[in-house]
């Protein structure tokens, strides 16, 4: 785990909608997150995560690449908003218990808006993948 800290000092959310655990890798153009979809999640009915919490969990991994980039320079991470969700395929919808690692690629930034490509696994098999444009608030 490469931060040990409390993980909402570095995205806006707040229980019970964080929906990221923490930081595996980080660089100036990836991040990998890891969840594990714990019971009393918001987003778990019949023991599955749901397609919205999944796709807020991804949102929160790009969350988690601005919020650690601030920390390292000793800034408090801006907010931000999902601008377009692209081209997002779920193949698998996880279960209770499951532990989700989260790849980010950073495609594209330009004056507060991020372009991202996701891809979500379970025990590396790809569950969700997708493209996603974020917004920094001003």
């Amino acid at each position: 785990m490469l931060f040990e800290g409390d993980i909402t000092t570095l995205i806006p959310q707040r229980q019970p909608m964080v929906m990221v655990d923490s930081i595996v890798e980080y660089s100036e153009k990836q991040v990998i997150s890891s969840f594990t979809l714990v019971e009393g999640n918001l987003f778990i009915q019949n023991n599955q995560f749901l397609e919205s919490g999944l796709i807020e969990h991804m949102a929160q991994s790009v969350a988690l690449h601005t919020g650690y980039f601030y920390f390292l320079k000793n800034e408090t991470p801006p907010t931000g908003y999902i601008g377009t969700v692209q081209s997002l395929d779920i193949f698998h919808l996880p279960k209770l218990h499951s532990s989700l690692r989260t790849t980010v690629d950073i495609v594209e930034e330009f004056m507060g808006v991020t372009l991202v490509e996701i891809s979500v696994k379970v025990d590396n098999l790809l569950i969700a993948k997708g493209k996603m444009k974020t917004v920094i608030a001003k």
